[in-house]
């Protein structure tokens, strides 16, 4: 099982009603307990068993909507960003705007989003989580310098919807 497989059964689990799963493969075992959104993994591998690991969750369903919520606060330049949508971060970790560093980044001024599109990666616990849109519209505002630390619910990015 490669690290996009377990991603995706995280993503599975945060969007369904399943308290807990787990897989066992020949000498691996992957638990994903769901509880007071925190997810936990657990890797057994042979000899070796690593201590669990305990990461944010992504929000749960009800809360998806709340990501992707009108800004309202003006900044210090006096524009209105009423009519934007802000993107937010699902998780606390270390936000990357380029999947490597000789690569172009994910998202900039001026690119065009629609949901599914991944606009940046946030590093929790050594695992890199790529974040997508939940909207269609334009990047008008970047509000994260690359590799910087983010909070949870932290505005990522302003989009324009229209």
């Amino acid at each position: 099982m490669d690290f996009k497989q377990i991603q995706e059964l995280i993503k599975l689990v945060n969007k369904s009603n399943l308290s807990e799963l787990t897989i066992e493969e020949k000498d691996f075992k992957v638990t994903i307990k769901q509880k007071d959104e925190i997810i936990q993994q657990t890797l057994i591998s042979g000899q070796f068993q690593a201590a669990p690991q305990t990461l944010p969750a992504a929000p749960a369903p009800a809360a998806l909507p709340a990501a992707a919520a009108p800004a309202a606060p003006k900044p210090a330049g006096g524009e209105d960003t009423s009519k934007y949508v802000t993107i937010k971060s699902p998780m606390i970790g270390t936000f990357y705007r380029k999947p490597a560093p000789d690569k172009p980044l994910f998202a900039e001024v001026g690119t065009e989003v629609t949901p599914g599109k991944v606009v940046c990666i946030i590093e929790a616990m050594k695992l890199f989580n790529e974040i997508e849109s939940e909207v269609k519209g334009k990047i008008v505002k970047v509000l994260v310098e690359d590799q910087s630390p983010v909070e949870y619910d932290q505005p990522l990015f302003l989009v324009d919807p229209s």
